[in-house]
């Protein structure tokens, strides 16, 4: 008997307890309160009325108020006009189960054919089928998130005990000002029929919600349905990402003219849009052989490349895709490649250098002017190489937070790139635009093949060893 009362608790605890307190303290899956400026948003629970509701829309028509239902199908049926008039006044109509039964207390299936019944009286009646979702007392299954995944979740940010005539119109008026504030989404009753309510009580809320629409109204305040307040919440989220990414980026441009200074690296081609920048090193990493004959080994001299962050922002911000950005790139350096070869030929310092070197996620057709790619050894810099790498991308590229843009990120695998020294010498003598002219002509086979390969190709990249 102890055990089974154990397995209940368990039971009760996964299916109720955690989904409900998680969603409350969280707000996982669901919205609860705005991030606006001047906007509340009223919501009512348990209706539609018949002696209630319709003062109700009186009185929000008095302030242009716009608010949001949450009826009991049960309370519907036979209420068209009702539910037309909710509609035609610019209120949207949500849907709060067929009868006013918490979610715990209820099969799974039982809480979807809840929902969809009350969605179809809903629609029978006004015309509109509902998407907003607000489960008796706030409480959800499990199972809610999946069953339900079509269905917007509205919870609430304040509550004032309106169900119960003992509350009063005076007190309800004092909790109710306290939350006078933008973002707030308020839980109100138009119906007294529910279980544990009190049949007059909605008498009290029109007098306090006068009193606050009309408190309201002189501060500045505007009343909008849920589906609005969530619009502007959400235009406000996109713009406050939209300055962290543009302050990221900034410091990242400000931590690349420290590393220029530092690491003393010089520009290559047109100072005011530059695509390369280089410095003459040693080499530090393990030995590699070159398919074209020869090894780099450590201590071997090395023109190591760093691509231009700014060149690369931009491109980044006005490409349509992580692939297209990788295309756009690859163009830049092939059309920079003889001016770097000149720069290097006239350079004292890169005369004996065996190779030129980065580090990249920018390798599919790289093999195609000149560079032989490898795997990075595994090790604390191919790890935070790639950390590095997978923040730039989720910084940079404009790719919406899907599965498949999910799985293209835990991909990233950054490549070293050499060139030996004699590939690079033999380009100082190409035109730039003899060889803009090929990549023309092949741009099409290698958007194909980096299209075919996006795992790979849909990884952008660029800076190199010095991290």
């Amino acid at each position: 008997m102890e055990n089974l009362l154990l397995w209940g608790l368990y039971v009760a605890t996964f299916y109720a307890f955690l989904p409900g307190l998680i969603s409350r303290t969280f707000g996982f899956r669901v919205f609860k309160r705005g991030r606006v400026e001047k906007e509340i948003s009223l919501t009512f629970d348990d209706g539609p009325d018949p002696v209630y509701t319709p003062q109700l829309l009186d009185l929000l028509a008095r302030f242009d108020a716009k608010a949001t239902f949450f009826v009991v199908g049960s309370h519907a049926e036979g209420q068209k006009e009702l539910l037309q008039r909710m509609k035609n006044e610019g209120h949207i109509i949500g849907i709060h189960n067929y009868v006013h039964k918490s979610n715990w207390l209820m099969r799974p299936r039982t809480v979807k054919r809840q929902v969809e019944r009350t969605i179809d009286v809903i629609e029978n009646a006004a015309g509109v089928r509902s998407t907003y979702y607000r489960p008796p007392w706030g409480i959800v299954n499990v199972f809610d998130y999946t069953n339900l995944g079509y269905l917007q979740i509205i919870l609430w940010s304040a509550m004032f005990g309106d169900w119960r005539s003992r509350v009063g119109a005076e007190r309800l008026k004092k909790r109710m000002q306290k939350k006078l504030k933008p973002g707030e989404v308020l839980l109100l009753h138009d119906c007294g029929l529910t279980f544990g309510a009190d049949k007059d009580a909605p008498g009290n809320m029109l007098i306090a919600l006068e009193s606050y629409l009309e408190e309201g109204v002189k501060r500045g305040f505007r009343f909008v349905a849920i589906d609005e307040m969530i619009k502007l919440t959400d235009a406000a989220r996109a713009a406050h990402t939209s300055i962290w990414k543009k302050s990221l980026i900034s410091l990242w441009l400000l931590w690349e003219s420290v590393f220029h200074v530092v690491f003393r690296l010089k520009t290559v081609g047109n100072e005011g849009d530059p695509a390369f920048h280089y410095r003459v090193t040693t080499y530090n990493g393990e030995t590699v052989e070159l398919v074209t004959g020869g090894r780099i080994a450590k201590g071997d001299r090395i023109a190591e490349l760093h691509f231009d962050n700014k060149k690369l922002s931009t491109i980044a911000a006005t490409s349509k895709s992580p692939v297209a950005t990788g295309i756009r790139m690859l163009r830049e350096v092939e059309q920079a490649l003889p001016v770097l070869a000149n720069q290097l030929a006239a350079d004292q310092e890169a005369t004996d250098i065996k190779a030129v070197y980065g580090v990249t996620m920018i390798h599919r057709g790289a093999d195609r002017l000149g560079f032989e790619i490898f795997q990075l050894p595994e090790g604390w810099f191919a790890k935070s190489t790639r950390l590095y790498l997978s923040i730039l991308i989720r910084v940079l590229t404009n790719t919406k937070n899907s599965a498949q843009s999910s799985k293209r990120r835990e991909q990233i695998s950054p490549r070293m790139l050499f060139m030996p020294a004699a590939t690079i010498r033999g380009y100082a003598t190409a035109q730039p635009n003899s060889m803009f002219d090929k990549s023309e002509r092949e741009n099409k086979a290698l958007e194909l093949s980096m299209s075919a390969e996006t795992d790979e190709a849909a990884q952008l990249g660029t800076k190199t060893t010095a991290i």
